[in-house]
């Protein structure tokens, strides 16, 4: 589905800066939450690096939490009926990294 950059599927006018559209690379998530928050803390873990830098943050209230877990998972859905299942390899952890535990994580 194509849709303008500048309107999402509801019709909200957005303003994308260049500097945003560019986007940020991230291979590891770390969510946090209080009785009033959630914070997601987006991460790259590369090898070499000595422990994994956090290039994005996001705090929301616990209700649109809630909606970004169910706009992820009918998008999910539908990016599985086009392109097939999405395999997960098994892990200790539950933290999805491609390059193993970091250091100092457990």
């Amino acid at each position: 589905m194509m849709e303008d950059k500048n309107e999402t599927q509801q019709g909200i006018q957005i303003d994308l800066q260049p500097e945003i559209a560019v986007g940020k690379y991230s291979n590891l998530a770390l969510i946090t939450h209080s009785s009033s928050d959630f914070i997601l803390d987006f991460a790259e873990a590369l090898p070499g690096m000595p422990k994994p830098q956090v290039v994005s943050r996001l705090i929301m209230a616990p209700e649109h939490a809630k909606r970004l877990l169910a706009a992820l998972q009918e998008n999910v859905y539908k990016y599985e009926q086009t392109f097939g299942k999405i395999e997960i390899p098994e892990q200790a952890s539950r933290t999805a990294t491609p390059f193993g535990p970091v250091k100092g994580e457990n």
